[in-house]
């Protein structure tokens, strides 16, 4: 038996739940039925795509939808069927992942980087505020861990300066934002389904939104600047082929009937671990709240901060030794120097910086590994910590 960093037999030995979980029996026969049709391009005469845009907008709120290859396409799509483009700035939080950075830049405009609030870790609307300039077109909500960002605070920033909202959801199947879901509060919403989201074809993403107008323009730019109902070759703007394959949404579909089922296991666990860590002597763990508004959190991830004199480096190798593998997180965008490099501007972000030195997570398989399992993450953490 491999021993504890501090000695002893780890907390856990047994493996934690694999991603993506089993194809269930829908699963398996859909994609056998599109298999078996021939019918496996977006463009052959298939119907699952349709459904699953169809079914995504609904769950949003929203009329309309574009299937897309991966979220960070749909982010470009989305920015550049809005409108923005070279000379625009668009601002995004300085806590997520490198890819609603690089959107913006593959968009031709500038990311301009923000400062989140230190308490929920979502983009702060003050921070947003005093960034935007006259070049500001739009501004990038990340729905950061499962959470739904504070719309209201952002939705009014962007009516006073005419900007668009382009939600990166990316990791929100499923969340809500004052009784509403995510995706349909601003003007797009990109959902993503790369391997690790809570519901996943490998890859994949999936654009909705609000209006016939950008319903159009987003459409023509994921189907090579082709006009929806003209001629099939007809090209009257630049676009590109960035479309999903029926094989991925046959994977996709039949997920929605279980996503919400998902939702609420990994929302008992959290609860769980969040009580087994107000037990553990000094607090030493705290769980970052959701933000304001929030009343439906996904709980793709859970992230824990602790105090900030923890050797970090220490917490991460003690804590795996004990069969309890916790992420480091994200870096800030603002200290990526490929992303400067290509003409981001980065804003001070000290609650991002903070973050970066304090904030651990808890990995979606982990999430869905039932209350005992939580204990056990609580028992590791306090091994190492007290």
């Amino acid at each position: 038996m491999t021993l504890a960093i501090h000695g002893g037999a780890p907390v856990r030995t047994e493996p934690w739940p694999a991603w993506p979980p089993p194809l269930d029996d829908a699963q398996r026969e859909l994609v056998t039925r599109v298999l078996e049709s021939g019918l496996w391009g977006a463009t052959q005469g298939g119907s699952v795509v349709t459904d699953l845009v169809a079914a995504f907008a609904r769950r949003s709120g929203v009329p309309y939808g574009v299937a897309v290859g991966n979220a960070t396409l749909g982010l470009f799509a989305a920015l550049r069927g809005l409108g923005v483009g070279r000379g625009d700035e668009v601002i995004v939080p300085a806590y997520t992942f490198v890819a609603s950075a690089t959107a913006v830049l593959l968009a031709g405009a500038t990311p301009v980087i923000v400062d989140v609030d230190p308490y929920d870790l979502h983009l702060s609307a003050e921070a947003a505020g005093r960034a935007v300039t006259g070049a500001t077109a739009a501004v990038m909500p990340v729905h950061l861990a499962g959470s739904p960002a504070d719309m209201g605070p952002l939705n009014a920033l962007a009516a006073r300066h005419g900007l668009a909202v382009v939600e990166d959801a990316a990791q929100a199947h499923g969340a809500a934002y004052q009784g509403r879901p995510v995706g349909g509060l601003g003007d797009a919403g990109v959902y993503s389904f790369q391997s690790s989201k809570a519901m996943t074809a490998g890859e994949g993403g999936l654009i909705v939104c609000r209006t016939e107008e950008a319903y159009r323009e987003i459409w023509s730019v994921c189907n090579v600047g082709r006009s929806l109902g003209g001629a099939w070759y007809g090209h009257p703007r630049t676009g590109w082929n960035l479309r999903l394959t029926e094989l991925q949404a046959a994977l996709l579909l039949p997920w929605l009937d279980r996503l919400d089922a998902e939702i609420d296991a990994r929302e008992a666990f959290c609860a769980a671990l969040e009580r087994e860590l107000a037990a553990v002597p000094g607090r030493p763990v705290t769980v970052v709240p959701p933000p304001s508004g929030t009343t439906r959190d996904s709980r793709h991830l859970l992230m824990l901060r602790v105090s900030p004199e923890v050797d970090r480096a220490f917490l991460l190798a003690a804590t795996e030794a004990e069969g309890v593998p916790l992420d480091a997180g994200y870096p800030p965008l603002g200290t990526m120097a490929a992303l400067t490099a290509d003409g981001a501007r980065a804003e001070p972000c000290p609650a991002a910086e903070e973050a970066a030195r304090t904030v651990v997570w808890v990995r979606q398989p982990m999430l869905m590994a039932g209350a005992e399992a939580a204990a056990q993450i609580a028992e590791a953490l306090a091994k190492v910590l007290t």
